[in-house]
């Protein structure tokens, strides 16, 4: 007769991929682990279409597919769902898409007549693509959780910047406030503010039109004479964090820092940045920033790696233990 031990083991040994969105965070996932990134070939045709090829079978196997979908989005998403599915023809056993930066995610709603919900077609057609699990970090809204019907982990790479915040600008602050950039993120600033023990205040925003732009109307809250640390989930064009900036420096805030999780930076945003009078930036890599566009911030920048926070969330769904542990939840 079997063991026990072996007939609780439904799945082979893990297996990771990576699309070319974030080859470095994917690299680092695999030494964390102590894996290699398993060989396959990702070409473009000359009519533009991908076609994919492993290097080896993956039957039996727990496989992890390692692709973030920021810019160039529709390339990036297209990679992910022919590597699904590839792996779904090969036979792998368990299939897990692991995407630190989800597309499509302010589109999550009908806030507005004949306008379409996209981040629910995105889920649903990396379901049918042939996922059967789902890792992503920071979604823009939460009911995204609610578009998979396949099960998954929602991760936050808040405690890893509180973290860093604590143990590196928050004893030198003075009179720290957090501020979160709009109302939207009152909820995750509260945590924040909560997690650095500091007050917090807010920026009301009214969005104008369909596009980036949006107008910073006022601040609730006192920052003057304090230290403030700005707080949001992404920057992409830059333009809530440019208003946010100069609403708390003319209401007479001392030094300024900016905090956010997914560093999109579309368009011109590096540039808007580095003319901003703010003392530091803490971003994720969860996005790949251009080396251009790095240099433009310099020193002021921090990147902290969520890479041991999703190998560690790999490593517990492939031994099937406790995510929520990790977190003392």
């Amino acid at each position: 007769m079997p063991s026990h031990a072996h007939e609780m083991r439904v799945y082979g040994d893990i297996k990771l991929y990576a699309g070319t969105a974030s080859p470095e965070l994917a690299q680092k996932i695999a030494e964390y682990l102590g894996e290699e990134l398993c060989g396959r070939d990702i070409d473009l045709f000359p009519n533009d279409n991908l076609f994919v090829k492993l290097h080896s079978s993956v039957r039996g196997q727990d496989v992890y597919v390692i692709q973030t979908t920021s810019a160039p989005v529709q390339r990036n998403l297209m990679e992910l769902l022919i590597l699904l599915q590839t792996l779904r023809l090969d036979s792998a056993a368990r299939i897990t898409a692991v995407i630190p930066y989800l597309c499509y995610g302010r589109s999550d709603k009908k806030d507005q007549p004949r306008i379409p919900i996209t981040s629910r077609l995105v889920t649903d057609i990396i379901e049918v693509a042939g996922a059967d699990r789902y890792v992503i970090l920071d979604p823009h809204a939460g009911q995204v959780q609610g578009f998979f019907s396949i099960p998954g982990d929602v991760l936050t790479a808040s405690h890893l910047i509180t973290d860093h915040v604590n143990q590196t600008i928050r004893p030198g602050l003075k009179d720290p406030v957090v501020v979160t950039v709009d109302l939207g993120f009152a909820k995750k600033g509260r945590n924040f503010a909560a997690d650095i023990n500091a007050p917090i205040a807010f920026i009301e925003k009214r969005r104008l039109a369909n596009d980036a732009r949006a107008e910073a109307l006022t601040i609730i809250g006192n920052v003057k004479e304090r230290d403030v640390i700005l707080v949001d989930d992404e920057i992409d064009t830059g333009g809530s964090v440019v208003q946010a900036v100069h609403l708390v420096k003319d209401s007479g805030a001392r030094h300024v820092y900016v905090v956010f999780v997914h560093p999109v930076f579309s368009a011109n945003a590096a540039e808007r940045l580095a003319a901003l009078p703010v003392t530091g930036y803490i971003t994720t890599d969860t996005v790949p920033i251009p080396p251009e566009k790095s240099a433009l911030l310099g020193e002021r920048l921090t990147v902290l790696s969520v890479a041991p926070l999703l190998g560690e969330v790999i490593r517990r769904a492939h031994e099937g233990r406790s995510v929520g542990e990790m977190f003392n939840e």
